[in-house]
């Protein structure tokens, strides 16, 4: 449930309350957000300044990270994993791993090192995805 609305409250005309579990740290504070009629945020619940700022970002612009594996041609596995190199906007993962160019329409060929890129600019989010693991070639 990390990351996740747990719940969502009117509590009256000009406010509106929601519940997360912070995930930027092992702790998984119990954060309340209030979104005042004018657009102002509140947030509690929170142990360290990291927690409020992921509740306000989670209310208005979410990202996330990608991590997924693409198909390898010639390597001594048939998958390398990858990850964006930086948080995509949520509402474009699926255009990130199903897209044209997306992480799960793409094959490269070994061998491959971790960090290489493997797509730039990614469904055009201007986030990089790139290698997590080096692949050898295949002795032949």
């Amino acid at each position: 449930m990390s990351g996740k609305k747990l719940k969502t409250e009117n509590v009256d005309r000009t406010c509106e309350v929601k519940k997360f579990v912070c995930i930027c740290c092992p702790i998984g504070c119990e954060l309340t957000a209030t979104v005042n009629g004018d657009g102002g945020i509140s947030v509690t619940g929170n142990t360290c300044k990291r927690g409020a700022s992921y509740a306000v970002t989670e209310l208005t612009s979410p990202t996330r990270t990608v991590t997924s594996t693409v198909r390898i041609n010639g390597g001594i596995i048939d998958r390398v994993p990858v990850k964006t190199a930086q948080p995509v906007p949520k509402e474009k993962m699926f255009d990130v791993l199903f897209g044209v160019g997306g992480i799960k329409r793409i094959e490269v060929d070994a061998p491959i090192k971790a960090g290489d890129v493997i797509i730039k600019n990614v469904a055009g989010t201007g986030v990089d995805v790139i290698a997590t693991r080096d692949v050898d070639r295949t002795e032949i």
